[in-house]
């Protein structure tokens, strides 16, 4: 059936603003701070295949997990599924999530008597079990140390709730009613997806809804590849290195990857990358997919729309018992640093021919997580927060300061939130200055959040770039390292590892988190003079900085940039080579 091109676009728009609804729908019913004030969710339609045809970007690797999720129901119930039907899975190896947290609630969509697809949304789980409260040990050395997994499961029949689902969920997890909340909200969500499509599909009729997501996965494919046929043929290595996998804490774990481009196909080849790591390191094939998809999508069109079809343009090859493909159960819940590794190594390889897209390394992201007990009620509590740093700088950009970077999209919970709801007080937030990487153009600023706790209670936290920094690029320099101390400034100061579990908090110590800056993009020389002016005003650059990274000095009363003072002292840095000075080629540093 020819698709009408007015009506390929309103279907398309209309498919995009259905998730959007859900998803405002679920952050607005979110029990959780996870949920509702970082975001850490998203919602997705699938057709009856399980295939992506709509995801309105929140966290996009879920573009990877939703069909991984589809087809372990289809599995399982393909012969069993109804209208009013609800399913639940959060097993990495048996589904897509990315974790066990992150729980997938999926309903079926039909038109009729027939299954139309799905609707699914995952959110992130404050609780769901294990040795450590927020169920991401970063000492974790099987799946079994990550908390309560589930298979693809029925949640409800018929609209009707299977109760004993939800009593197991509560029995592993401290926060059950904050976790059962959500998970409702979840339920809630695909509801109103349901009923949305359901009023679109009567609209234009199950085929042409049907004909016009087939037409967009065509269009997604086809302008992926012809943006790709426009690039240089050729192969394009890279690696970046996660600063360790929580049990070997020495050992830096590589991630390297080989782009091969011919014509209009790209394959990314990972079989360089490390084996499988003891501790949660490791990614699993559908996070390396979504993670290149993203990628692409970066560099082609940060605007394109989201679906299968861009799956397509695109194959990998994740080495079988590697860290991005490991064998069962090797540990997977601090994922998220191989996963911005991985990226940062996508953006590397591919720099040389999509230069206008290049961009030096962000922060990476990390989280920190706090369990205790409320004196008054006995009632278990979590507080989880997902920090910000610094974003890398762009071929004609300075890095954003305290952004999420890469595929992570969540935000930083609000004081006054983290204030009312938990034992912590917030006593310091702030730029950390000079922590941007130098450049043409500037690293984003990372920031040092610093808390004092008022209760005791078990610390954990999954971080990552600690001791391999953001790199730059081009010439750029290094972003600043980030840092996790217990008691800074004391006698009984403790430097935490990148990743740690379960250190145990006492009333009145204070813990400083400090993310990294991004790295810088190009000549920190050929930085205009007036912008470090600029950045010194603003207190992102120090005087000292400006003079030392960019050559630039200024007049006695520091209101002004002393131009012949700033043109000798470059020269004299150009002539020592200090320019030169950078790791921006991702090798390890320990090598």
């Amino acid at each position: 059936m020819p698709i009408d091109a007015v009506d390929l676009e309103v279907i398309k728009a209309s498919l995009s603003g259905i998730v959007q609804e859900m998803q405002n729908s679920l952050f607005r019913t979110g029990f959780s701070t996870i949920v509702r004030e970082s975001q850490d969710a998203s919602c997705a339609l699938m057709n009856a295949q399980g295939e992506v045809i709509a995801q309105h970007v929140v966290l996009p690797l879920h573009i990877g997990a939703f069909p991984a999720c589809c087809a372990a129901v289809l599995e399982e119930f393909v012969q069993n599924i109804g209208e009013g039907d609800a399913f639940l899975i959060n097993h990495p190896y048996q589904g897509g999530s990315p974790h066990a947290p992150d729980l997938c609630v999926i309903t079926p969509v039909f038109v009729g008597d027939a299954l139309f697809g799905f609707c699914g949304s995952i959110a992130h789980k404050g609780d769901i079990g294990g040795p450590v409260p927020g169920s991401c040990s970063g000492q974790a050395r099987e799946i079994f140390n990550e908390g309560l997994h589930l298979p693809a499961v029925r949640y409800q029949r018929r609209f009707e709730p299977l109760t004993d689902i939800e009593r197991i969920v509560a029995a592993n997890s401290r926060t059950p009613e904050l976790v059962l909340g959500d998970i409702r909200g979840q339920l809630g969500a695909d509801r109103l997806g349901e009923k949305r499509l359901q009023k679109l599909v009567a609209k234009y009729g199950a085929d042409k809804v049907r004909q016009s997501s087939l037409r967009l996965f065509e269009i997604g494919e086809a302008r992926v590849r012809l943006a790709i046929a426009e690039w240089a043929d050729g192969r394009y290595d890279a690696e970046r290195f996660v600063d360790d996998d929580g049990i070997e804490l020495e050992k830096p774990v590589r991630i390297h990857v080989a782009a091969e481009k011919r014509g209009d196909r790209l394959h990314f080849d990972f079989s360089g990358s490390a084996d499988q790591t003891r501790g949660p390191a490791n990614i699993r094939p559908p996070l390396v997919q979504a993670a290149c998809a993203y990628a692409l999508i970066s560099m082609i069109d940060p605007h394109m729309y989201v679906s299968s079809g861009l799956l397509r343009a695109f194959s990998i090859t994740a080495r079988v018992g590697s860290v991005l493909n490991p064998r069962f159960p090797a540990p997977v819940n601090t994922y998220n640093p191989t996963v911005h590794a991985l990226v940062d190594t996508l953006f590397a390889a591919l720099a040389p021919i999509v230069s206008d897209k290049a961009r030096a390394d962000g922060s990476g992201s990390r989280s920190i997580v706090i369990g205790g007990r409320r004196t008054s009620a006995g009632q278990g509590y979590v507080q989880y927060e997902i920090i910000a740093g610094g974003g890398g700088a762009r071929a004609t950009k300075d890095g954003a300061s305290v952004t999420t970077v890469n595929q992570s999209n969540a935000r930083i919970a609000p004081i006054e939130i983290i204030e009312s709801e938990f034992s912590t007080r917030l006593v310091r937030f702030e730029l950390i200055r000079d922590s941007g990487g130098p450049g043409q153009f500037r690293g984003g600023l990372g920031v040092r959040r610093e808390y004092l706790n008022l209760a005791d209670a078990r610390f954990s936290i999954r971080s990552m770039k600690h001791i391999i920094p953001p790199h730059g690029m081009a010439g750029g320099r290094d972003g600043r390292p980030g840092d996790i101390w217990i008691d800074p400034d004391t006698d009984g100061a403790k430097r935490l590892p990148t990743r740690y579990a379960d250190y145990p908090l006492k009333e009145g110590d204070v813990f400083r988190l400090d993310t990294p800056g991004g790295g810088g993009y190009g000549d920190p020389l050929e930085r205009p003079a007036e912008r470090v002016l600029a950045d010194v005003r603003e207190r992102f650059v120090s005087p000292a900085a400006a003079e030392r990274e960019y050559g630039v000095v200024f007049t006695g009363d520091g209101s002004a940039v002393d131009e012949s003072a700033t043109a000798k002292k470059r020269a004299t840095l150009r002539e020592g080579g200090a320019s030169s000075k950078l790791n921006s080629s991702g090798t390890n540093p320990k090598s």
